[in-house]
Parts: structure tokens; C-alpha cells; sequence
């Protein structure tokens, strides 16, 4: 890989964990992700009217999509209620290629690779390891974690498929931007029955910018998929958890023990040995 692609991925990297410390960091956090969608469609929503529409085939896909990213987004915002950034993260990001492979592996027969089985291992020991010792995850916050992940695998399969039946995948990417950000205020109010924004208030703001901050680790990403083989930029993203961890420990006062750093080498670990060997 070139150096300016590792710097494009690590960067992306970077940004992911660190709208996820913004969310972890909020006194509210299914508010805060709801502002969060606010800030990225209306993002959004002025590209909308420069791209082309996507075909009719991917609309089924994009709204399922949408729908699993606001299941995720709830799901997601309850597992940092009740556990740190630097325990629920690595099993979130941990997970979804951990449950991508086991998903092709069981529905689609595909062959796992040596590294795709040692990536597995490497997971499965790294999150069940979470559960043990005076450092342990909250139960729930565990359970929380995988629900979360399951979620998340679900819409990227689902956006792997509409994504080649829209035409043009910018436009596939805006509308799904735009749908989840429609679903997720009322999926707020459902759970809560009344939302109240202060736009110049700082949880706001700081949400506001969380959105963005995601937006940007999108943009990035897809540059680098772009511009590289997916395997090893894939691989590469997952260096996330490690900043997860670090972010953490600076900015949120996260306890950093030498087991929590070795849990998040070992997932690390495990899901760049997936990225490679997929």
C-alpha cells in the first residue's frame, strides 16, 4: 500500500472512534445520535439535487438499510450507556467481520481462509475475554455490543446488494444518508415521546460535529476503497479499535490497563487476519 492510501485509512480510522467517543461522551446518547443524524442529512441533502436518482432496483435495499442503521444507532447509544468506549467498541468493530465471514460462511458456503479462521479465534478470544476479571464488561453492555454488530453486519449486506443495482453509488450513498436521517427522529420520539433541541446549546453542538466527524470517516474510507485493494485498507480501518482505546484513555479519563490494550491488539489482530484473508 502507498503511504498516502495507509495515511487516507488510518485517518478514517481515527475519525470512526472518535465520533464514537463524541457519543460516548454525551449526557444523553440516543439524543446525541439523533443530532448526529440531523447534522449528516442535512449534509446530505443539498448533493441530492446534483446526483442522478438510483434505479429503481435498490430502493427495497436502501430503506432496509436504513432501517437497520437506526436499529444499530439505538442499539449502539444503550451499549455506551452502560459500558466504556474502550470495551464496547473493539467488540462492535470486532464483530461485524467476525460475523460477515461466519454469515458467508454458513448461508453462502464460501471457504474460510487460514487467516480467516485465525481471525476468528483471535476475536472470539479477545470479546469473551471482555467478560472476566475486575475489568469485565457490564453484561448488558456486552449483549449490547454483539446486538449492535449484528445490526451493522445486516445493513452492510444489504448495502453491498442495492449498492450495484443503483447506478451510481454516490447517489446510493446520499439517500441512504437522507432515509436514515427521516426514520431516526421518529424512532426517537417513539422510545421518548418528545425531543427538544437547543441549537446553540454545547451537547448541540457537540453532536453536531459528531455528525460530521462520521461523515468524514465515510468519505474517507470510500476514497480509500477506491483508490485500494478492499482487504487490505479493511484490515488496515480496524487499527480503530486501538485508537478507540487511546481516545479513551485522553479524552474521556477511560481506565487503560495493559489487559484492555492486549484485548484490543488481539481483536485488532483478528480482524486484519479476516480483511486479508477474505
Amino acid at each position: 500500500m502507498r503511504a498516502a492510501l495507509i495515511g487516507l485509512t488510518l485517518f478514517a480510522a481515527v475519525l470512526h472512534a472518535t465520533w464514537n467517543a463524541v457519543l460516548r461522551s454525551g449526557v444523553d446518547r440516543l439524543w446525541s445520535i439523533t443530532i448526529m443524524s440531523f447534522a449528516t442529512t442535512a449534509v446530505a441533502i443539498p448533493f441530492a439535487f446534483f446526483l442522478p436518482l438510483p434505479l429503481s432496483g435498490c430502493w427495497t435495499y436502501l430503506t432496509v438499510s436504513a432501517v437497520l442503521q437506526v436499529a444499530y444507532s439505538i442499539l449502539l447509544a444503550q451499549a455506551y450507556q452502560y459500558g466504556e468506549l474502550g470495551l464496547v467498541y473493539p467488540i462492535v468493530r470486532g464483530s461485524v467481520p467476525l460475523l460477515v465471514t461466519i454469515g458467508g460462511f454458513v448461508l453462502a458456503s464460501q471457504r474460510l481462509s487460514r487467516p480467516a479462521s485465525l481471525g476468528i479465534a483471535l476475536i472470539s478470544l479477545g470479546i469473551v475475554s471482555l467478560a472476566f476479571g475486575r475489568a469485565r464488561a457490564h453484561v448488558r453492555s456486552v449483549a449490547l455490543a454483539l446486538a449492535s454488530a449484528l445490526f451493522v453486519a445486516s445493513y452492510v449486506t444489504a448495502d453491498a446488494l442495492g449498492v450495484r443495482l443503483a447506478g451510481n453509488p454516490r447517489s446510493y450513498a446520499v439517500w441512504a444518508f437522507i432515509i436514515y436521517g427521516v426514520l431516526m427522529p421518529p424512532a426517537f420520539l417513539l422510545l421518548r415521546r418528545r425531543i427538544t433541541v437547543h441549537l446553540l446549546a454545547p451537547e448541540t453542538l457537540k453532536a453536531m460535529a459528531g455528525g460530521l466527524i462520521s461523515l468524514g470517516s465515510y468519505g474517507a474510507i470510500v476514497t480509500a476503497l477506491a483508490l485500494g485493494n478492499a482487504g487490505p485498507v479493511s484490515a488496515l480501518r480496524e487499527t480503530s479499535i486501538v485508537f478507540s482505546a487511546l481516545i479513551g484513555r485522553m479524552f474521556l479519563g477511560e481506565t487503560l490497563t495493559a489487559r484492555r490494550i492486549l484485548v484490543c491488539l488481539v481483536v485488532t489482530l483478528g480482524a486484519v487476519c479476516i480483511g486479508y484473508g477474505s
